[in-house]
């Protein structure tokens, strides 16, 4: 028998009769299984159709699964025109066969108008965990990986979409899942919807169902992994012994937004509260004239404090430990980035009562997306309703961002710092904090978050993007890991 059966999503057109042909020819294929909704005619021999839902589903997981004799399946799930050849396919199970790797996935030639590129993939880490992780178009799977996953963690669950995210958590308990940095194969992506409709689907209410399959797979991984934190063990921030000047202080760390950062400053100064605050600029050395418009400001404004470290090395991270550890700092540090605006007057009022409400560590708000005149654009407001109080910190793992604006119990985030990086420097603080802490949430729009060619995630290259991605993946790592130390503890406690 050959080593290899391919699953494929069925597309129409002649490009997919292509691509079933060349799998179907190949030496090393025993059979190509072509799932489509409903029955079609495919005259291509060793090929049957599978008339189910998408492979994404558990009934359809289940029906490719339960006829497989062959040691090794390869799924291609998504849309996209695929190209292999048999050294490429030759090449992807020596690999698996090699390692033991449960799961095996490759970089690949992205074919486009403007030519050829190789589109490279990130390693997978221990933390990378959330249900978008791209493998690319070719996923190659070791059954006897799958079946030792089901019969240790539990058959796939009856869902629709988290299919796929539930085999691929459950290799991953006691296999490696292990990406070839070779481009084995070529493809002509097909993308659906836009950049930034990509970005946010996970908060996109029409998939709050999808969500919610993706959650209950999750937190049974973490689960499985000793990961997993009760509701029961978070906790309110001790009682505030130390002396603040002020209340709350707005933080906006900045570095070359002429353009925006007075509009900023101006949405935190006009705040009305029943409290005193102030704001705290951090100017991380600015060359286009933000320095002199804030230093303008700063003898206009009592309240405002135009700081500019010493240091030349920050990232936004190292910008906010500037911040909140100045003796400026008030008890309570409220995030505004310098090119976005609090929705009105009363946004610190609202976050600060519930900090005195809720005595939590965090509170973080929802947002609108506006473009540069402040006029919303798709997707609108995002909320993250996905967060409940009972398994919002586990969940948090799993997806890419909380929410903003993001405020702080001083205390707390002193004692815990700021990674000094300038992406994903506030998801860290986050994760760490909601491990001990409650974290309040307001669903509520606080928040102007304007989407424009200046901000930092704008426009980025693939490489840059698996930058970002690699970092918030270690940082998960990271997370598991301590989380899965706590448990360890706790468990000792009680024998």
């Amino acid at each position: 028998m050959k080593p290899l059966t391919v699953a494929v999503q069925y597309l129409p057109g002649n490009s997919f009769e292509k691509i079933i042909t060349g799998f179907a020819g190949s030496s090393l294929v025993e059979e190509v299984i072509v799932v489509a909704g409903e029955p079609v005619g495919i005259g291509i021999p060793r090929c049957r159709v599978l008339a189910a839902p998408p492979m994404q589903a558990q009934e359809t997981l289940d029906a490719v699964l339960r006829d497989v004799a062959t040691p090794y399946l390869l799924i291609m799930p998504g849309p996209g025109s695929v190209i292999v050849d048999d050294e490429g396919l030759d090449r992807i199970v020596n690999e698996a066969s090699s390692t033991k790797a449960g799961l095996v996935y490759s970089d690949f030639y992205e074919e486009s108008p403007a030519g050829r590129t190789v589109h490279r993939l990130g390693d997978y880490l221990p933390g990378s965990v959330r249900d978008d992780f791209d493998f690319g178009a070719m996923m190659l799977y070791s059954l006897a990986a799958v079946r030792e996953g089901f019969r240790k963690y539990g058959p796939l669950p009856p869902v629709r979409s988290a299919g796929l995210y539930d085999v691929r958590l459950k290799v991953s308990v006691d296999h490696e899942i292990r990406h070839l940095p070779l481009p084995l194969y070529s493809m002509v992506p097909i993308r659906p919807g836009s950049a930034g409709e990509a970005h946010f689907a996970y908060v996109d209410p029409k998939n709050k169902d999808v969500q919610r399959e993706m959650e209950e797979v999750f937190t049974n991984h973490l689960k499985s992994i000793g990961a997993y934190l009760p509701s029961r063990c978070l906790r309110n921030p001790a009682g505030e012994e130390d002396v603040y000047p002020v209340e709350a202080s707005v933080i906006i760390p900045v570095r070359n937004r002429v353009s925006t950062v007075a509009d900023a400053v101006e949405s935190a100064i006009s705040q009305q509260t029943d409290f005193p605050f102030n704001v705290i600029v951090v100017d991380n050395h600015s060359t286009d004239g933000t320095t002199a418009l804030l230093a303008g400001l700063a003898l206009r404004h009592a309240s405002l404090h135009h700081v500019i470290s010493g240091r030349t090395d920050l990232g936004i991270g190292g910008c906010w430990n500037e911040a909140v550890r100045s003796p400026l700092c008030g008890r309570y540090a409220v995030q505004l980035d310098s090119d976005d605006l609090y929705r009105s007057v009363k946004t610190l009022q609202t976050i600060i009562d519930m900090f005195h409400r809720e005595r939590c560590a965090m509170v973080i708000g929802a947002y609108t997306i506006v473009d540069f005149a402040l006029n919303e654009i798709p997707p609108g407001l995002i909320d993250h309703r996905e967060w409940t109080d009972d398994n919002g910190h586990n969940n948090a793992l799993r997806i890419n961002g909380l929410g903003a604006p993001r405020s702080f119990d001083t205390a707390v985030i002193r004692s815990i710092g700021f990674p000094n990086v300038s992406y994903g420097e506030d998801y860290a603080v986050a994760l760490r904090i909601c491990r001990e802490y409650r974290i309040g949430r307001i669903f509520e729009s606080l928040y102007l978050c304007r989407r424009w060619q200046g901000n930092t995630d704008a426009a980025l290259s693939v490489e840059a993007t698996n930058g970002n991605n690699a970092f918030k993946d270690k940082v998960r790592t990271d997370e598991i890991l301590a989380r899965q130390e706590m448990n360890k503890r706790e468990r000792g406690k009680t024998v």
